[in-house]
């Protein structure tokens, strides 16, 4: 004898009158055995709401392999049980004729209706409890009660009512999860996406057509109808990518504030010898809240400033020594002419002078056209003190040489 219906000999006896077998051709199973024999083992005064079960089993059809029309079978099946609360000492048997069941379940094919009740059985939420001629039908006693009924018994829904609400409470929250997912992997897509064509547009360096043709890859493996582990494992590849794309301008970022920290340095260094932070901004000799001084030099007129552009077009030598070899402002003028001033020969005193008579402006200026025409003069000192002295220019009219240029 087979060791499975050993359990099933110790049965009492209730339980071993609850097992019948299918009418006809249809074939008896050891698993409608094992769930006609547990039907028998509900709890006593066990009641549940039949439209709370029949919701809960909607929401778990995919775990229990139905299909939409299905659930409007079982609908139909329940809409037979007069009372609206399933209970453990009531009769659970309906019998509905199959005319009946195919209006009740909107006129499905009588072909398609034993179908689904079959997947019903099969999915353990009915059994069927056949009679000897295979009809559906109840059979009364004298005070009009249901004595026995033939039919579909509706025990297993009773019996399996917590387990169907788990299954239920478990669909929607994967039913959530998949949402969520999918929200952060239409984020991330998007994020993958525009971050890729920034850095091709800008020109930012880095192998981006090999990025771009993985973000491609991995937006083509996403199917139609994804499950939650689909999107998750594409998710997970998706912010390694995306996160592998932010290092990659980081870093690129980090060296460019290098590069930028190292040219400001290297300027700063240049201009913080202890004669330059004098010369590059001259003092007054009447400054806030110093006393007038008179040294009974006459008074001259200022002499007016020239364009940067003017100047450099006539002296174009100076740039060479500005930051970067170029010269965009009157304040790097300034820096460059402090520095070519020692090369030439100009006193720092001298050089001051001429930043107070002529302007630090000009005082530059005129150090540009020195530099400019040091090979046709003998001595850049001499030039520079009569420069200050005479803002025009005794030997070297350096305002007439930017005029010419």
């Amino acid at each position: 004898m087979s060791g499975f219906l050993l359990p099933f000999l110790k049965v009492k006896k209730m339980q071993i009158g609850s097992v019948t077998t299918p009418f006809g051709r249809r074939p008896m199973t050891l698993a409608l055995v094992r769930r006609q024999v547990e039907t028998s083992s509900i709890k006593p005064g066990k009641t549940a709401d039949k439209w709370k079960v029949f919701r809960d089993a909607s929401e778990a059809r995919a775990l229990l392999g139905l299909q939409d029309r299905s659930l409007a079978v079982l609908d139909a099946l329940l809409s037979f049980y007069p009372d609206n609360e399933l209970r453990q000492d009531a009769q659970l048997i309906v019998f509905p004729s199959n005319a009946q069941l195919t209006l009740r379940a909107h006129g499905i094919a009588g072909a398609t209706l034993r179908r689904h009740l079959a997947l019903l059985i099969e999915a353990g939420l009915i059994v069927r409890k056949d009679s000897a001629n295979g009809k559906r039908y109840a059979r009364k006693d004298k005070a009009g009660a249901i004595d026995s009924a033939f039919g579909f018994d509706l025990s297993p829904l009773l019996l399996r009512v917590d387990e169907l609400a788990m299954m239920a409470q478990q669909v929607v929250a994967d039913r959530f999860a998949l949402r969520r997912a999918k929200e952060n992997l239409t984020i991330c897509r998007r994020d993958v996406r525009k971050l890729i064509s920034a850095a091709i547009e800008e020109g930012a360096s880095g192998d981006w057509e090999n990025i771009e043709a993985m973000y491609i890859s991995l937006v083509g493996r996403i199917p139609r109808a994804p499950t939650l582990s689909d999107v998750n494992s594409i998710l997970d590849e998706m912010e390694l990518l995306q996160q592998e794309i932010i290092n990659i301008l980081e870093m690129q970022q980090k060296g460019e504030n290098t590069s930028t920290n190292a040219a400001h340095s290297e300027r700063h260094i240049q201009s913080s010898k202890p004669e330059s932070i004098r010369e590059l901004e001259p003092s007054s000799r009447n400054e806030q809240g110093a006393k007038t001084v008179d040294d009974g030099r006459p008074q001259r007129e200022p002499v007016r400033n020239f364009p940067l552009g003017m100047v450099m077009r006539a002296c174009p030598e100076i740039a060479m020594y500005g930051p970067g070899g170029t010269i965009g402002s009157w304040r790097e003028m300034m820096g460059a002419a402090v520095v070519v001033r020692s090369m030439l020969g100009v006193s720092p005193s001298a050089y001051q002078e001429a930043c107070e008579v002529m302007g630090p402006e000009n005082a530059a200026a005129a150090v540009a056209c020195i530099l400019e025409r040091t090979g046709h003069i003998n001595s850049p000192g001499a030039i520079c003190v009569t420069s200050r002295a005479r803002p025009s220019g005794a030997n070297f009219h350096w305002d007439r040489f930017l005029w010419r240029c």
